[in-house]
């Protein structure tokens, strides 16, 4: 990933020693969302379809400290949801940043001008702020007129007051590979760095129309990155996950790489497939069946290549492997020939659909949260 040296020598330092530990299964950033409740509504998100029950709840300051400690991974994003919503938001950013993580605060920024104030500069903190593209394209992406101007204010304030801030984009089917270069020549003039993704198929999204595939993401990346090349764009990203995009790398999903706490608690097996939920880190590490998902396993993930599950891939094959990354630094991504050989999809397995399920869990939880002081009240 490019970041600044001290933290590319934790992070590398905590890569290395999980490698020569012998370990498979370790995290390497917490996905952590206090909340689902967000102030948009963008029709590829699957993450706001709940009942007001349940985008009411927030997990608690001390909740996400502990998921942190629990957890162990060095660096926290903290996602949604809109974050900024959650009353203690900057109190759960302290926590984590005196805990020593490097925290990734995501958002639409809608808030940020306003709540500013609540937050210090630091060499552990930054914003990261959602920019699907440029004016027209962003607010399509999100459903709302204005939104890319009140973001492109914030992020100009916040480094302005000393913030470090990137951005986060999400790409779909029909992206017009000139649009996204000129969207990332933007975001290099604005010296931010840039988190790209392809978008993940969630079920219950408004848009199930404009989700890229996996051969459609290649194409499109080496096309970006052919229009890229000399240009110095400023990734969030290992190199090796940038040359997977464009379908140079045959990597497999790790979805223990970013476990998720939510107000449900820890999410099997990632941050986009909800098919349960443990009550601890180290029960869901213990009874999730890794090798029954990702692409060729699990049909739900049959066209996933989001950074969430191939980004800790590439991370651990950066260490493992450094040949390869010094020699990809040296020539670049490569932008034409053949792509590297694709999972067969012969033997996934059929999804499952459980949304429902979950949902009605947890309403009934709350339920029984909200009738127990009354039966005590009848008790006594």
């Amino acid at each position: 990933m490019v970041l600044p040296f001290f933290k590319e020598r934790r992070i590398g330092a905590y890569l290395l020693k999980q490698t020569l530990k012998g370990r498979k299964h370790y995290p390497l950033v917490l996905m952590l969302e206090p909340l689902f409740r967000c102030n948009l509504a963008c029709a590829g998100c699957g993450k706001i379809d709940y009942p007001d029950q349940i985008l009411n709840r927030r997990l608690s300051v001390q909740e996400c400290l502990d998921a942190a400690q629990e957890c162990g991974a060095p660096m926290v994003a903290i996602p949604g949801g809109e974050p900024l919503i959650h009353r203690e938001i900057d109190q759960i950013v302290k926590g984590l940043i005196a805990q020593k993580r490097f925290v990734s605060l995501c958002t639409n920024a809608i808030l940020l001008e306003k709540k500013l104030h609540l937050f210090q500069p630091s060499p552990y903190f930054f914003f990261s702020v959602h920019l699907d593209g440029l004016r027209e394209h962003h607010d399509a992406s999100v459903c709302q007129k204005g939104v890319f101007d009140r973001a492109f204010n914030a992020i100009r304030l916040a480094k302005a007051k000393g913030f470090e801030v990137n951005v986060n984009s999400t790409v779909f089917d029909g992206y017009d590979p000139k649009e996204l270069a000129r969207f990332l020549d933007f975001c290099k003039e604005l010296g931010v760095g840039v988190s790209i993704s392809p978008g993940y198929a969630y079920e219950r999204a408004p848009d199930q129309e404009h989700f890229l595939n996996r051969r459609k993401t290649k194409e499109l990346f080496r096309k970006v990155f052919e229009l890229g090349k000399g240009k110095r764009w400023t990734f969030t990203h290992s190199p090796l996950f940038l040359d997977f995009l464009a379908g140079n790398q045959e990597f497999h999903c790790s979805p223990w790489g970013m476990p998720t706490r939510s107000i449900f608690g820890w999410q099997k097996p990632c941050y986009l497939i909800g098919e349960g939920y443990a009550r601890t880190y180290k029960e869901l590490m213990e009874t999730t069946n890794w090798d029954s998902y990702g692409t060729g396993r699990y049909e739900k993930c049959a066209n996933c290549m989001a950074h969430c599950g191939y980004e800790p891939t590439a991370a651990h094959a950066s260490i493992t492997n450094p040949l390869s990354m010094l020699k990809l630094m040296w020539t670049g991504i490569r932008t034409d020939g053949p792509f590297a050989p694709e999972i067969s999809m012969v033997d996934q397995r059929p999804a499952t659909y459980v949304h429902s399920l979950h949902v009605e869990q947890e309403m009934k939880r709350i339920a029984d949260e909200e009738e127990k002081p009354q039966r005590l009240s009848a008790a006594e």
